[in-house]
């Protein structure tokens, strides 16, 4: 497996980003959200991170229409 980190920058704060990381041992993928030096994460399992994918994709097809 590739060892690959996806940083996502906040629209107008770089001190802002989210960043995403399967943890496959767990079955669960962790959301993490970082405010300048502070952090918070969450834990998804794998139905509940399609759904979140799904949700997100219908949002940005409402911002393009």
């Amino acid at each position: 497996m590739a060892k690959v980190k996806h940083i996502f920058l906040d629209l107008s704060w770089d001190e802002v980003n989210i960043s995403v990381d399967s943890k496959p041992v767990d079955n669960q993928i962790e959301v993490i959200i970082s405010v300048d030096d502070v952090q918070t994460a969450i834990y998804l399992d794998k139905s509940t991170a399609i759904k979140f994918a799904k949700t997100l994709r219908t949002e940005i097809n409402k911002i393009e229409s």
